[in-house]
């Protein structure tokens, strides 16, 4: 009789160890993360972050794919294509305050703008000042056209008098390195691996960042639709959780994230990836991500962002910008 009891006791705790099995088993949520652009160095610190399982560990199956500009990113989101995605806040602003695209950042990435002019060393050009005349050349629709006014403003130079030369993004750099144009412009996180083609053409490039005239205003940031952030506040509270380990675990681990960048996109060399790496964090970890906290905004550079995204693209400056931006759920 108590060798029953016994045996039928074993067979409750066994009952019971088995269902918290499965409780602890739970399948992950999965989420879809949406880049901006083609998977450069820049976006190191999330293919390391897939591989190292940061966004596992928070219970998220993740998978990402390469981008194809920012307002691509906002559409796949708002069309159900991706759960999470990386754009710059100034297409967040236009989408929302333009066409009504329920889609808002949910973090911000880059501090500042990494918006720059590339220019050749022996040019002498080594600031913005005295560049009337000069040839720099363009893609339509690129945003440092539609910034430059500002920049120009403030180093006191005619924008007036630029020669602006269209052409293909493909073809900006050697542009640049044959003498075509006097400069290009480009992410100042993509000098290394540029400079490399400019120096195997006996040339140097230089860079001259916009914010070195005082344009400091928030780009890159993560962003997710209303619905998201409305309905799976928790999925969203982990995805971000996910993304900002990832980033300050590449921090530390440059040479490994890029090892693991280079694994899922073969046709970036390791020391690109470096290269860009190494730049993308001067933008995430620096003293002003430091004073307001990673990921969050301060109040008065995004209400500066605002205005000169709103004067950029012909918007109305008294739209409520706030409504475009949700930080509720950063760690």
């Amino acid at each position: 009789m108590l060798q029953n009891a016994y045996r039928i006791g074993l067979a409750i705790a066994a009952l019971f160890a088995a269902s918290g099995a499965a409780t602890g088993a739970a399948a992950a949520d999965k989420a879809h993360l949406q880049l901006d652009w083609i998977p450069t160095g820049e976006h190191a610190a999330y293919f390391a972050g897939w591989q190292k399982g940061m966004w596992e560990k928070h219970g998220i199956e993740i998978t990402m794919a390469r981008g194809y500009g920012s307002g691509d990113t906002i559409a796949k989101l708002a069309g159900g294509a991706a759960d999470f995605g990386v754009a710059d806040i100034a297409a967040v602003f236009t989408g929302r305050q333009r066409t009504q695209t329920p889609v808002k950042a949910i973090s911000a990435v880059y501090t500042h703008s990494p918006h720059s002019l590339f220019v050749l060393k022996k040019s002498g050009i080594a600031e913005f000042k005295g560049l009337e005349g000069k040839k720099i050349g363009i893609t339509p629709g690129n945003s440092h056209k539609l910034y430059f006014p500002n920049v120009a403003a403030r180093a006191g130079t005619d924008p007036e008098k630029i020669v602006w030369v269209n052409t293909d993004a493909s073809a900006m750099a050697a542009m640049l390195i044959t003498g075509r144009i006097d400069a290009a412009p480009f992410y100042s996180i993509h000098h290394y691996y540029q400079n490399k083609a400019a120096v195997r053409a006996g040339e140097e490039i230089a860079v001259l960042p916009f914010e070195k005239t005082g344009f400091t205003i928030y780009a890159a940031s993560l962003v997710a639709t209303d619905e998201m952030i409305a309905n799976k506040p928790d999925l969203t509270k982990r995805f971000l959780a996910g993304a900002w380990d990832s980033f300050k675990w590449a921090k530390d681990n440059q040479k490994e994230a890029c090892e693991l960048h280079v694994k899922k996109n073969p046709e970036v060399d390791v020391d690109d990836c470096m290269g860009s790496l190494k730049a993308t964090m001067g933008f995430v970890f620096n003293d002003h991500s430091e004073k307001t906290g990673f990921g969050r905004f301060d109040p008065e550079r995004l209400k500066y962002t605002w205005e000169v995204v709103a004067a950029s693209q012909d918007m109305p400056k008294d739209w409520d910008y706030a409504q475009a931006v949700d930080t509720s759920l950063l760690p």
